[in-house]
């Protein structure tokens, strides 16, 4: 092939009109078709740890390493190779995702007196150990470091450890020392979840894993919960637009555009109430990717990418909540009143003037969040993911005579005497 052949322009694959059941079905896990692969990576790490860890990494990831552990001399030598205005808004973006999520941290311990005699609370408890995971592979992710470390960090977790593939990038290792690392190893895929699962040699275990992946990874943790707790399923990322006829369709293109640029498996989708929106939009974007660095990744994503028109924006909500994306833009007319009705979102940005790369490195808010339909039941990354609760409860001799006929007729109602018991010797005991 000639050069000049070589460098002819991909086109573009077609923006499509799709279904909501369309959307659903692209966006399910694909976790079954890796499962016995997975499998086989787990077992490996249970048996050979650390040199398993070695093994897999040259095999994937084409680096011989001599050791997983990343050591104080390589994160010194990264901040070598970073230039200092990356360093500093690194550092500003760490700042406020660090204040974001100090606002949701929860009191260490309250407790209220519902009754005379009947203190009731509850007491929050960071976690002791942490996994979080950030992938490789096509691009670095140091906004994805910080948005996993720092707040297991503000949730007050003794150890938090961060594992990357091989060869890291120097940016991701500032960011991990930014961020408040604790422990830095290199090691990715699936054979990463199973190390901070099962432990290593080098890698203690950790009681959860956070952090997004792809396929494998995804796959890996699902198959360890058994072991370790886990934030939520996050696959590739997708954001879904909601617009009126107000909306700029050139904002919506690059807000499309942006997004897809993430992954081949990365999905847009636009609902609309304007039946020339989608046309509209597509005139732009369809010169963005051609145009853009990462235009072929962009151009396979529209695979999984579309456009619903909606007779009116109250079909428009209810379709889009049933879809219930990662990212949700909305861009209409009254943007708030729209807010109000939206139930299953992983986040939701407002407005003209606020990208979803708004969330994705700076505002503070966290960009790791559930995909494939899963904001219909779980939350994004928060404070509350590296925390367990205790329940509280104080009775005085005042407070359990109150409610012991309760407890001794239940009890005894459920054939559990000895419950019953342990009130009536409380309540009638030789003073």
């Amino acid at each position: 092939m000639s050069e000049e052949k070589s460098k002819k322009p991909f086109v573009p694959n077609k923006w499509k009109e799709v279904k909501e059941d369309f959307w659903k079905t692209n966006r399910e896990s694909k976790v079954d078709q890796v499962g016995e692969t997975v499998r086989e990576i787990i077992q490996m790490v249970r048996d050979k740890g650390d040199a398993a860890l070695i093994e897999l990494t040259e095999k994937f990831d084409k680096v011989k390493l001599d050791s997983v552990v990343v050591s104080r001399d390589d994160i010194e030598a990264a901040y070598e190779k970073v230039p200092a205005e990356v360093v500093e808004e690194l550092e500003n973006a760490a700042y406020n995702i660090q204040r974001f999520h100090e606002m949701q941290k929860p009191a260490g311990l309250w407790l209220r007196e519902v009754e005379p005699g009947i203190t009731l609370g509850v007491k929050t408890t960071p976690l002791e150990r942490v996994g979080c995971y950030v992938p490789g592979g096509r691009a670095s992710y140091p906004s994805t470091v910080l948005m996993t470390v720092i707040p297991a960090k503000v949730a007050g977790v003794d150890e938090v450890i961060f594992c990357t593939p091989a060869p890291a990038n120097p940016i991701t290792l500032v960011a991990a020392d930014i961020a408040g690392a604790d422990e830095i190893y290199l090691s990715g895929g699936a054979q990463a979840i199973a190390a901070m699962a099962l432990g290593t040699e080098s890698i203690e275990p950790v009681q959860k894993i956070v952090g997004p992946g792809n396929v494998f990874v995804t796959s890996a943790k699902m198959m360890l919960r058994d072991k370790v707790e886990i934030d939520f399923p996050a696959g590739p990322s997708e954001v879904a637009v909601l617009a009126d006829d107000s909306a700029d369709p050139y904002l919506l293109a690059s807000e499309l555009v942006a997004q897809a640029e993430h992954d081949p498996m990365s999905a847009c989708l636009l609902i609309t109430t304007d039946p020339e929106m989608p046309a509209k939009a597509w005139k732009h974007m369809e010169k963005m990717i051609i145009d853009a660095p990462r235009g072929e990744i962009i151009s396979k994503a529209m695979n999984n990418s579309g456009y619903i028109v909606c007779e009116d924006l109250d079909l428009a909500i209810e379709t889009m909540n049933e879809i219930a994306p990662e990212h949700l833009s909305i861009q209409v007319r009254d943007p708030l009143d729209t807010l109000g009705k939206i139930r299953n979102a992983g986040s939701i940005f407002i407005g003209p003037y606020t990208p979803v790369a708004a969330g994705d490195y700076a505002s503070g808010t966290n960009h790791v969040l559930p995909t494939a339909g899963h904001a219909a039941s779980s939350s994004g990354l928060n404070v509350a993911h590296f925390m367990k609760t205790s329940t509280v409860q104080y009775l005085t001799q005042e407070g359990l005579e109150a409610i012991a006929p309760t407890i001794e007729t239940l009890s005894t109602a459920e054939g559990l005497f000895a419950h019953c018991e342990s009130v009536k010797i409380r309540r009638y005991k030789e003073e």
